[in-house]
Formats: structure tokens, sequence, C-alpha cells
């Protein structure tokens, strides 16, 4: 095995256990790894600033690969790299998906008001409750939704029941949209919820993670990932050292992987423990 220097981590659901918290082995795990040179970077679906306070929290430096792989911040703060959703496939998506205005949420990269928009809130504010009220600050309501489409998106998320998503799914694979897009799934089966990321073409936390250790210099072989859903999948692919959650669904624990503890039983510490030793 090579040794490992830059390790990708997922939050929500892997570093984050369901209350919402770092478990103290997992940031004793972190901490040792960065000691001993290890890079340590959060990839998630989060946008940066809600990412932020996470990062902030294990008290090393830490690179954000935020958005699903659309915006990279080293350390230091400095953006690395942007990739966001072109404004015409951004209208034609939410033109596309106009029976989902209620699920739709866009994403823009500003740190104010307006940093998020919706058309409405009345549906989210049920579904997301949590997530809604930590975001109040940044959040705008705009009708119709494409009034707010005046520079590109980072990306458009659309959130509800894994059905009602499925039918949001079939309705991106139109031969006309499909070709200029990525999309991106994360479902949560035991709450019911699933949530749907439309980003631009080839952006993924795979993408975002193999940028970061190209620019860094780093061989794939010495990357390891460690991630508990579906958009997880491309980093897990890129990773040489793959980790999935105890507490991923079944089909992340057939493809061979390295299965770890769950997010409540500190798997994050239990992974770095046993690929990087005591």
């Amino acid at each position: 095995m090579h040794a490992i220097r830059l390790i990708g981590i997922d939050i929500d659901g892997t570093l984050l256990n369901s209350s919402f918290q770092v478990s103290a082995a997992d940031l004793r795990a972190l901490q040792s790894a960065h000691s001993r040179g290890v890079e340590i970077a959060l990839v998630t679906g989060r946008r940066h600033q809600f990412a932020l306070p996470v990062a902030s929290s294990l008290g090393v430096s830490v690179t954000l690969i935020s958005s699903n792989g659309a915006i990279i911040n080293s350390s230091e703060g400095a953006v690395v790299h942007r990739n966001f959703l072109p404004l015409e496939t951004a209208r034609d998506v939410v033109r596309q998906m106009a029976d989902f205005r209620e699920n739709t949420v866009l994403t823009f990269d500003r740190e104010r008001k307006g940093a998020l928009v919706v058309e409405t809130t009345e549906f989210l504010d049920v579904a997301l409750n949590r997530w809604m009220q930590k975001n109040s600050e940044y959040l705008e309501v705009v009708q119709p939704l494409e009034d707010s489409l005046t520079e590109p998106p980072v990306q458009l998320t659309l959130c509800g029941s894994v059905g009602r998503m499925r039918e949001a799914q079939e309705l991106l694979f139109d031969p006309a949209l499909e070709p200029r897009i990525t999309v991106l799934r994360t479902q949560y089966d035991v709450r019911d919820l699933c949530i749907v990321d439309v980003l631009n073409r080839g952006c993924t936390k795979g993408d975002g993670l193999r940028r970061w250790a190209e620019y860094r210099g780093i061989d794939r072989r010495q990357v390891m990932a460690i991630g508990d859903n579906y958009n997880d999948i491309e980093m897990l692919e890129f990773a040489g050292v793959p980790v999935v959650m105890g507490n991923a669904c079944d089909e992340l624990k057939q493809n061979g992987w390295m299965v770890t503890l769950e997010n409540n039983h500190s798997g994050v510490a239990h992974a770095l423990e046993t690929v990087l030793g005591a």
C-alpha cells in the first residue's frame, strides 16, 4: 500500500454523527493524521459557508471541496477552482422542472442573502426544517424562480420523498438536457428523503478531489476517501483507498471497498486507525 498523503472525507452521515457532531474519537484521529503530515479535505454537498463551521471545529488546517466538487478552497481560504452551472443550462433545467418548483433550491456563490433562492418555503420548511433554520439568513424567495438567474448558479437542488425525486430524475434524463449536466443523488431511506443536485457536466466530488490531488502533486494511490452516500461514489472510485461507512446503504457496500463502523460509532476514526495505524 502506498503511504496516504491526502484524505477526502464527506461530512453528513460520515464525519458528523446523527446529532450533527464530530465525535471525540474522530477528532483525535484526524488531528493525529494531520500531525503526521496527512492532508485533510472535507468533500461535501454543503455549500462552502455551511461547511466552514465543521472544518473550523477540527482544529487543523482543512481544504474545503464544497457543493459536490464545484468549489475548492485551500486551507488558507484561497479559491482554487470554481465550476458553475452555465446560465442557459440552469434556465433550461428550471423550465424542465416546472412541476417541482416547491422542491427546488438554487445555490449561488454569494455569502449573503440570496446565496440560496427558492420560489416558496412551504414544503422545504417541513422537509428540511433544520437546514432551513441554519440557512435562513442566506435564503431569499424569488417569484418566479427564473428571475433569480442573472448569473450562473453553483447548482440546482431538488428535494422530496424518494418516489417524488425518482420522478424528477426521470425528467432530467431529457436528451436535450442530460449531456450538459451532472445529476447526483443523496438518499436517506429511513427518512424517505432524497436530495438531487444538478451541476455542470463532469462536476462531482470525485472530480473535485482529483483536481486538488493533482494541484498538490499527490498520486491517486496516496488518496483515501470516506463516504456514505450515492453522491460519494465518484470520490470513492477515484481514491486509491476507498472506505464506505457502516451506515451506508447495502448497494455501496457491494463494490469491494473497505467498510468501516457507522457514523454513530466513530467510523472515521476506525478507518484511519485501520489504514494509517494507531
